[in-house]
């Protein structure tokens, strides 16, 4: 059985998870990394992505998460993200809303649209949608 230690995640909402897990692999905005207990300590922004862990029992979880965050240490890693949210938690209305919205903004000319801001909805929408399709 593998190590265990300790992942939390938090948004300035609330708490998405606080448990023990066996290992995580999270979108760092230098690329992808991986954790396991005992794992040299680091701190690092995140990019939008999923998240995958193992939880204590061995089982997959994944989590949807838009920047933020994480701070690896030897016996503990915490994300604070933007917004996070569980796969199975995924609104595919609302992303399939949102990405119909950023789709508008980016196909209007008008001079007051924020095009950074609709590219970035535009993606977090598609990979929202993307994520809950594929439960």
């Amino acid at each position: 059985m593998a190590d265990k230690f300790f992942l939390e995640v938090v948004t300035p909402q609330k708490a998405i998870v606080s448990e023990d897990i066996q290992s995580i692999s999270a979108p760092g905005s230098e690329g992808e990394f991986c954790a396991l207990k005992g794992h040299t300590s680091f701190l690092t922004s995140l990019k939008i992505g999923s998240i995958r862990y193992q939880d204590a029992a061995g089982n997959e979880r994944v989590l949807f998460v838009n920047g933020g965050f994480a701070e690896v240490l030897p016996d503990k890693v915490t994300i604070l993200a933007e917004s996070a949210e569980r796969r199975k938690d995924i609104d595919i209305a609302r992303a399939k809303e949102a990405l119909a919205r950023a789709e508008r903004r980016l196909s209007d000319k008008a001079a007051d649209i924020d095009i950074m801001r609709a590219q970035a909805a535009l993606h977090r929408a598609i990979f929202r949608i993307r994520m809950a399709e594929i439960r």
